[in-house]
């Protein structure tokens, strides 16, 4: 007689289903379906976790960026000034200071300029 260890597998592939619960059509309520689709899906999730961090990281520059233009710097040279001035402020504070505290973000601001005007050998740009 063939054993087929039925219990475990149906316990299997319940969870497969409810894994693909909220999906559409056969995708929720085949196995073969819903196998497929949530494999796919958790492919999908394990690459997009590190493809997140990149995103947030565009966004916090280009907030960054944004803001720095209309208090007269360019980011690349804000960031330039922060590393002179040992600023051990990540991208993701100094985007959220720019969104919300302008006052605190221009202080920010002054502190690379005046640490780009300290830096040895350096040349400002003409404003």
């Amino acid at each position: 007689m063939r054993v087929t260890n039925s219990p475990a597998s149906r316990k299997r592939r319940g969870r497969m289903l409810t894994a693909a619960k909220g999906f559409r059509l056969k995708r929720s309520k085949l196995y073969r379906y819903a196998s497929d689709a949530v494999d796919h899906g958790r492919q999908y999730a394990y690459r997009d976790r590190r493809t997140k961090k990149r995103v947030y990281r565009y966004l916090w520059q280009a907030r960054i960026n944004a803001a720095a233009r209309t208090a007269g710097i360019t980011y690349s040279r804000l960031i330039e000034g922060l590393i002179a001035a040992k600023c051990e402020l990540d991208r993701k504070i100094i985007s959220d200071l720019a969104a919300t505290d302008n006052a605190a973000f221009l202080e920010i601001v002054n502190i690379a300029k005046n640490a780009l005007k300290n830096k040895p050998g350096a040349v400002l740009a003409k404003a």
